[in-house]
């Protein structure tokens, strides 16, 4: 099991590192297209929609995939896209308001119409602040995926060896603060050296620090919906890893988060005080 799963991480990370830097911005984005896709047929399957429905979800998502390629003429900013905003705003405020809330009292939505609606906002959002940082700067949306990265395994090895308090036993009961202190300090001393040596500003940390807070709470969303499936991974689609929700479910908040607020003025703030 531990082969199989070391295999497809070196796989994966080869395919990533390739694409993020080789790819172009239109190859960029259909390859990550094919991803969202695949992890909104395993969204469909998550909250137990039939095969029919299953792929009139995945077509809705392809068609808009096409169509933001289509209108794409110009750098994927959000004041330049209001559609994109849209769909950025709409997630971030899912995230920052309503997930914790959904999360604090484990409510199970029964509507599938409505859960299906969420899950293409927020995977979509996921796509677009993937196209949108790749397209700005392909080191950036490096950072951003190797503090998510560097996070989750700083948690899961700090928790297997310390951890004695749960995080949220009814959800996940493998997650413990003790890994989330972990997580916080291994991006502390990350984003220390990042500041360093590329001589930003120190508010970058208190960034990482909301990312890797996201992320979480990404993990933990996930995790719950499984729970309320009644499953253990979101698909076998990964050897040794579950499905692609199983990956990237750290980064479906990051992401559109993440590429919001780089049109905010307090990210021009932070890069100026870094120059």
């Amino acid at each position: 099991m531990l082969k199989t799963r070391v295999i497809t991480a070196i796989a994966l990370i080869t395919g990533l590192l390739t694409a993020l830097f080789y790819a172009s911005n239109t190859v960029w984005a259909l390859i990550t297209l094919v991803i969202t896709l695949l992890g909104v047929w395993e969204w469909s399957n998550l909250i137990k929609l039939n095969r029919l429905q299953m792929l009139a979800v995945v077509l809705l998502a392809l068609g808009f995939g096409l169509l933001v390629l289509l209108i794409l003429e110009t750098p994927l900013a959000p004041y330049q896209q209001p559609l994109n905003l849209t769909i950025l705003g709409a997630a971030t405020l899912f995230w920052v308001v309503i997930a914790p809330v959904w999360l604090a009292t484990r409510k199970h939505i029964s509507c599938k119409l409505s859960m299906a609606i969420l899950g293409l906002l927020l995977l979509l959002a996921t796509w677009i602040g993937m196209m949108g940082l790749h397209d700005m700067n392909a080191w950036l949306l490096l950072a951003v995926i190797a503090t998510v990265s560097l996070a989750d395994s700083a948690a899961y090895f700090t928790g297997k060896r310390f951890g004695k308090h749960k995080l949220a036993p009814e959800i996940s009961p493998g997650k413990t603060w003790e890994g989330v202190a972990g997580a916080i300090v291994a991006t502390t001393i990350y984003g220390v050296m990042i500041c360093y040596h590329q001589h930003c500003s120190y508010w970058l940390i208190v960034g990482l620090w909301l990312i890797v807070a996201f992320s979480i709470i990404g993990d933990l969303f996930e995790s719950m919906l499984k729970r309320q499936a009644g499953i253990k991974d979101s698909s076998q689609l990964l050897p040794g890893h579950g499905g692609v929700l199983d990956r990237i479910d750290g980064f479906i908040p990051t992401m559109a988060i993440v590429f919001l607020l780089t049109y905010s003025p307090f990210f021009a703030t932070l890069q100026a005080h870094g120059q």
